[in-house]
C-alpha cells in the first residue's frame, strides 16, 4: 500500500512539473501575415474610372518571452506608396494589465481600429479616414477588470508625426478609451487631446455595437471642439448595418449586405494657413453607401468580393474633387 502511495506521489509530481515545463513554453517562430486590395471604381456622373491596389498590407509578429510580444506592420502599398504604419513592444505586467510602446494607432474611436482586412465597405467612414486616424508614438497601458466586462485604455504620445521622431516639444498627444460588453452588444466611449499646430483639438466619442448570430449594426458619434473658438466645433457620426448567410454550393461560402450612412460637418486638421488661421480643409457632407460582399473564409484565409455604391451628400455648392463624388466600387481582398 505505501509502494502504491509513494509511486503515485511520484507521478503526479512528475505530471506538475511536465506542466510547468510546458507552460514555460513559448513559441519563438515570427508569424507573418498580410492583406491585398485590388479595386476598380467609376463615378456615375462623368465615366471617370481608375484601376488601383488600394492595401498591400504586410505584418510580423511575435513574442521573445510568455509576457513580451512585438508587432511590425507596413503597407508596401498604400495607393502605390510605402508607408511604415506599426512598431511596438507589448508587455504583460500583471493578470489583466497590459503596458504598450511604440509607434501605433492611439485608443480612441471604434472605425480607427478597422483594417484593411476587417473593413466592412470599400471605404471607410468619414471617422475613420478624416476625423480621427491617428498612428502616434508613444506609451499605452491597458487594464481589463476582473469583475466586471470593461476594459480601459489610456496613452501619452508625441504630436508630431509619424514620419518624424526627432522633433522635440512641450506638446503631447492624450487619448482614452473604455469599452464595456454586456450580451450582444458592446459600449465605446472616449477622450481625446491633441495640438498638431498651435490649437489644442480636444475630442469625445461614443459609439455602441449590436451583434447577434448574421446581424451587426453599428453607430459611432464624435464631438470635436478647437480650443480658444479658432474654428467652429465640428460634428461626426457613422451607422451601419451587415446581414451575413452562409452559402452551401460552390467556392464562396458566405454572402453578406451591408449599408451606411456617415456625415460631419466641416473639418480642419488645426494646421494653420498662411494667415496664422484654421480653414475648412474638408466640407460638410453626407454619404450613403449600400453594397454586397462575397467571401471565401477557411481559417485564417478569406477572399472577400465586395460591391458598393456610394451617393455623396453637399451642403453648399462645394465642388467635389474627383474621388469624392458619386461612384461604384469593385475590390477584391485577399487576406492571409
Amino acid at each position: 500500500m505505501l509502494k502504491k502511495l509513494i509511486t503515485a506521489c511520484l507521478f503526479g509530481a512528475a505530471s506538475l512539473c511536465s506542466l510547468a515545463q510546458e507552460a514555460e513554453k513559448v513559441d519563438y517562430i515570427p508569424k507573418f501575415s498580410g492583406v491585398i486590395r485590388t479595386r476598380w471604381e467609376i463615378e456615375t456622373a462623368d465615366g471617370y474610372n481608375r484601376f488601383q491596389v488600394r492595401n498591400v498590407r504586410a505584418r510580423l509578429q511575435g513574442k521573445i518571452a510568455r509576457p513580451i510580444e512585438y508587432y511590425l506592420q507596413a503597407d508596401l502599398c498604400n495607393q502605390g506608396k510605402f508607408q511604415f504604419l506599426d512598431a511596438y513592444v507589448r508587455f504583460y505586467a500583471l493578470k489583466g494589465f497590459q503596458i504598450r510602446a511604440g509607434q501605433f494607432v492611439i485608443p480612441f474611436g471604434i472605425e480607427p481600429f478597422r483594417s484593411p482586412g476587417t473593413y466592412i465597405f470599400t471605404n471607410r467612414s468619414f471617422i475613420g479616414k478624416d476625423v480621427d486616424n491617428i498612428r502616434a508614438v508613444g506609451l499605452e497601458l491597458t487594464y481589463t477588470l476582473p469583475f466586471a466586462p470593461l476594459t480601459l485604455q489610456a496613452g501619452v504620445f508625441n504630436s508630431g508625426p509619424i514620419t518624424d521622431h526627432s522633433k522635440w516639444t512641450k506638446e503631447k498627444t492624450f487619448a482614452s478609451k473604455a469599452v464595456y460588453k454586456i450580451g450582444d452588444f458592446a459600449i465605446t466611449g472616449g477622450f481625446q487631446s491633441i495640438c498638431p499646430d498651435s490649437v489644442r483639438i480636444n475630442m469625445i466619442d461614443g459609439g455602441i455595437t449590436f451583434t447577434h448570430g448574421r446581424f451587426t449594426a453599428e453607430a459611432e458619434y464624435m464631438y470635436k471642439h478647437y480650443t480658444n473658438k479658432a474654428f467652429k466645433t465640428a460634428h461626426a457620426y457613422n451607422a451601419w448595418v451587415d446581414y451575413g448567410m452562409p452559402l452551401k454550393k460552390g467556392l464562396f461560402n458566405k454572402l453578406s449586405f451591408q449599408g451606411r450612412v456617415d456625415g460631419t460637418t466641416a473639418l480642419s486638421t488645426g494646421t494653420r494657413n498662411a494667415e496664422g488661421l484654421l480653414e475648412a480643409n474638408l466640407p460638410y457632407r453626407n454619404r450613403i453607401t449600400v453594397g454586397s460582399t462575397l467571401a471565401y473564409v477557411k481559417k485564417k484565409l478569406k477572399c472577400e468580393l465586395q460591391l458598393n455604391y456610394e451617393k455623396y451628400l453637399y451642403h453648399s455648392d462645394y465642388t467635389a474633387p474627383q474621388g469624392l463624388r458619386d461612384k461604384v466600387v469593385a475590390e477584391i481582398i485577399v487576406s492571409f
